[in-house]
């Protein structure tokens, strides 16, 4: 079974402990790449990250966004939600079914 990690300020992921998924608290840009860089290493089967951190490492997380492993899903932060997420979900969806999903043109 794959483990799940939460990368991410710490009051935007500290309840995600009380679901077993192992937290990683990070504050700035390095900690954020570090981190992620090393889960990915590890084998992490999924890794959540906050939209803030991930805005901070666009270039290591599009690095894997062709791998299956690990699948890198985005989310929001204490601080609000930016429509990143929603907006990298529909990007995969649509290279993958050729279809905008939200609008049901085709690509």
């Amino acid at each position: 079974m794959y483990k799940i990690a939460v990368i991410g300020d710490y009051d935007s992921i500290y309840g995600f402990a009380t679901l077993g998924l192992d937290i990683c608290p990070v504050r700035t840009g390095e900690e954020i790449r570090e981190t992620f860089l090393k889960a990915a290493a590890e084998g992490y089967g999924i890794i959540y990250i906050t939209e803030a951190a991930a805005a901070q490492i666009e270039a290591e997380i599009e690095e894997y966004r062709e791998r299956t492993l690990p699948a890198v899903i985005r989310i929001p932060g204490v601080s609000g939600n930016t429509g990143s997420g929603v907006e990298g979900v529909k990007k995969t969806v649509e290279q993958a079914v050729g279809s905008d999903i939200l609008f049901g043109g085709v690509s």
